[in-house]
């Protein structure tokens, strides 16, 4: 549901809700091997779970030419002006900024750095959004709802409606569980940071502040332990205070009541108002604007940082493609995408040069996926990787489904080229799946770090975010990094080396947080390994690129060293 982070939202709701909070001896074990950029190390030299990008460089990429790759990064928005992302943002060279006209006849006009299909041609964007649930519950309540809807029964979409009234009834009792959690912890917070403040003097309190702080005062005491938890238990960056993460909190909490109002509104309006398309119809094709920086952008920097950061420049962090062009298209709000935007921006990804698609969003229902399988068949043929977040409900996706997938509705054939992605963690090896990722030995395809990375944020800063939003970029951009060196491998060819290269790990027995079962990691996914860049330019050496081609392979694993 929603973006797939393990942020503010979800993270919060489950400490808030579900009462569970971090061991800090564990967190203190976290802290030692959760160093920023541990998502490019690897567990042969580095002993963390990371996905061999720094090995890869050192031992095999050396004084080798790359190519310019483009990975379109479908998503919330993107400051393309961030200093480590300059540079590195695709530009529609065939467009004239700013004259307002269609110069190269695709439907957008000046469409200089992608295109916002959550927007308006008066310039407004949407922000939030529905839920999918109350969409279809809107839609459908006036046919299923009366008092002889039971007349409806043999009828296929009458089942349909009884998962679609499930589904509203879950989401608009979260939605107002959340809003009354988060309301009554916000005074807390504020109570704690103006304590910390005052026995610090300072006016911003910081994790290693309250590490450092030696107190006999009691309410200092109390102060200083609340405000650990908070810091440990929210996995608040190092680099924000409270006092920032409560901005953050109240952020959230705004856009939280505004979905939960929604729930007793038409689920529509905001977009009938801004975009004025018919949503419905797939031939509306006139609406959107140019601005790929809309709304927070939060989380398309963050992911577009993953993949793309300037490497070795002094700034920040380290993306894992050294010659990658990012392509932002806005199609993603908070709350749930639209399956016409999801498929017409996989579209426009495909027709612009995009090779590679990053998809960090995910939802329990898709009224549209005829649409959206077309384009991901779109994608297929047109030789275009699709990388695609597997969720962070903790969930087997093999028996719970999770939209988009690469399964075509109607058929018995699935997408040669679409990858989903679990998230781990750096290990050890038993606690190694990220406690919120997804997972199934059918629908997830490999695992890749996702747990408190470290990039890109608006108004060139860095923070750590958590989830398969996270994980999904890190095999986007090992995907980019060989498909740099190796230009000719074909979409199929990617997926299959990344899937097929993937790292078993020393020990497969891991724990899985929602049920906490010891299962075998190989078991939870198509791989049963880590995405690991080392061992996949190994195996890609060892292929003819097939690009534009037809490619059969015989399935096989290996796992390098």
């Amino acid at each position: 549901m929603m973006k797939c982070i393990q942020g503010i939202n979800t993270t919060l709701f489950l400490l808030v809700m579900c009462g569970l909070s971090l061991n800090v001896s564990a967190q203190e074990k976290d802290q030692k091997y959760g160093t920023q950029g541990w998502q490019l190390e690897d567990f042969r030299v580095d002993t963390v779970f990371g996905a061999g990008v720094t090995r890869a460089y050192n031992e095999l990429l050396k004084g080798k030419k790359s190519h310019t790759v483009i990975v379109a990064v479908i998503d919330v928005g993107v400051d393309t002006a961030h200093e480590d992302l300059v540079g590195h943002i695709w530009t529609n060279t065939k467009e004239i900024p700013g004259n307002g006209i269609d110069d190269d006849h695709n439907g957008y006009v000046d469409d200089v750095h992608g295109w916002n299909f959550l927007g308006g041609k008066d310039g407004r964007n949407i922000t939030v959004e529905s839920y999918e649930s109350y969409r279809e519950y809107y839609r459908l309540r006036k046919i299923y709802s009366s008092a002889d809807s039971a007349l409806h029964s043999g009828d296929p979409e009458y089942a349909y409606w009884q998962k679609v009234k499930k589904h509203f009834l879950e989401d608009s009792l979260m939605q107002a569980q959340t809003v009354t959690m988060v309301a009554q912890m916000i005074p807390q917070l504020k109570t704690t940071d103006s304590l910390l403040q005052v026995a610090l003097h300072k006016t911003s309190v910081y994790s290693r502040d309250l590490e450092e702080l030696q107190t006999s005062d009691s309410a200092t005491a109390k102060a200083k332990k609340a405000g650990l938890y908070y810091f440990r238990s929210f996995w608040i960056s190092k680099d924000m205070s409270l006092e920032k993460y409560m901005v953050e909190v109240n952020e959230y909490l705004a856009g939280e009541q505004a979905k939960l109002k929604a729930f007793s509104d038409d689920p529509n309006a905001v977009r009938k108002e801004i975009a004025g398309d018919d949503y419905n119809n797939m031939n509306d094709l006139n609406y959107g604007n140019n601005n790929v920086a809309a709304g927070t952008m939060m989380h398309g920097t963050h992911v577009s940082g993953i993949i793309a950061a300037s490497r070795h420049n002094g700034k920040g962090m380290d993306g894992i493609a050294d010659n990658v062009l990012i392509m932002p298209i806005r199609a993603v709000p908070d709350g749930d995408e639209r399956d016409k935007d999801v498929a017409l921006a996989i579209r426009y990804a495909v027709d612009n040069g995009a090779q590679i698609i990053n998809m960090s969003f995910s939802k329990p229902l898709s009224p549209g996926k005829k649409w959206v399988d077309e384009a991901v068949k779109y994608a297929e043929d047109h030789d275009v990787l699709l990388v695609h977040a597997a969720g962070n409900e903790g969930k087997d996706i093999d028996t719970v489904p999770d939209y988009p997938n690469p399964y075509f509705e109607g058929l018995s054939g699935k997408s040669s080229t679409f990858l989903t992605v679990g998230a781990n963690s750096w290990g050890p090896d038993s606690l190694v799946v990220a406690k919120f990722s997804n997972y199934g030995q059918k629908g997830v395809d490999l695992f890749a770090p996702g747990v408190r990375i470290y990039s890109t944020v608006p108004g060139n800063q860095y923070e750590e975010y958590s989830g398969t939003s996270m994980a999904s970029p890190v095999a986007a951009g090992v995907a980019a990094l060989l498909l740099e060196y190796y230009p000719k491998l074909s979409a199929r060819q990617l997926e299959y080396v990344l899937i097929h290269s993937a790292m078993k790990l020393p020990d497969s027995r891991v724990k899985l947080a929602q049920t906490g079962k010891i299962v075998d990691f190989n078991s939870l996914s198509v791989s049963g390994g880590i995405i690991n860049a080392y061992n996949a330019f190994k195996l890609a050496s060892t292929m003819k690129g097939k690009r534009g081609k037809t490619l059969r392979m015989k399935v096989v694993h290996r796992n390098m060293d």
